[in-house]
């Protein structure tokens, strides 16, 4: 396992509808763990601690319990109040928080650890590939939590308006060469289809 790097921990989204896979993507499985234990475990390789945020009352797969559960003050407001809770409570714990989506199964601890390392002096460090930036696959500074919650008031509740608002690292897939070189951290399933060709990759059969 390699060393958790001082002062990042993470924060995974979890309380979305779904509505696109038809079930939540915490509880797909994905070999002998659920996505959501599998994205918990990996990012576990790098950072310390992990904040999961759920949407209220969202019932959850067992997790170590060294794992935080935070909770959307408000269900269904999008990733942005999610990474709020997350920062609020990383708040003493870290300075430097990776923010991931629970539905990423090849994700890798070498991609994580290159987005926190690249952050330098900025407040936000993200990949930008083919033109797409990947805001749920980037690390934030703990600070910038008034930002967002400015952006939340004024109604704006994509992550990507934090990098348009605040000092940001850009990452290119050439930056990602080494740590990720089919950039499969990036991957993430949506719907059915998504998910079972992940599987297929993964070497499980579909159910």
């Amino acid at each position: 396992m390699e060393r958790h790097i001082p002062g990042a921990g993470g924060i995974v989204l979890c309380g979305g509808r779904s509505s696109r896979m038809g079930r939540a993507k915490a509880w797909l499985p994905f070999g002998p763990e659920t996505l959501l234990q599998r994205t918990v475990r990996v990012l576990r390789e790098v950072v310390e601690p992990i904040v999961v945020v759920a949407a209220p009352g969202q019932e959850l797969p067992a997790l170590r319990e060294e794992v935080q559960i935070a909770r959307d003050d408000q269900a269904y407001r999008g990733p942005l109040n999610g990474l709020a809770a997350g920062l609020a409570a990383l708040a003493g714990q870290a300075e430097v928080a990776y923010l991931s989506s629970c539905d990423v199964p090849f994700l890798l601890p070498g991609f994580v650890r290159r987005v926190i390392e690249t952050l330098g002096t900025a407040d936000v460090s993200l990949p930008e590939i083919g033109g797409f930036k990947h805001p749920l696959a980037a690390a934030y500074r703990i600070r910038v939590l008034p930002v967002v919650k400015d952006l939340l008031a004024a109604g704006h509740f994509r992550p990507v308006f934090l990098s348009e608002r605040l000092p940001t690292h850009i990452l290119t897939a050439a930056d990602m060469a080494d740590a990720d070189p089919n950039l499969v951290s990036l991957r993430n399933v949506n719907t059915p289809e998504e998910y079972g060709a992940a599987l297929r990759d993964g070497g499980y059969a579909p159910e």
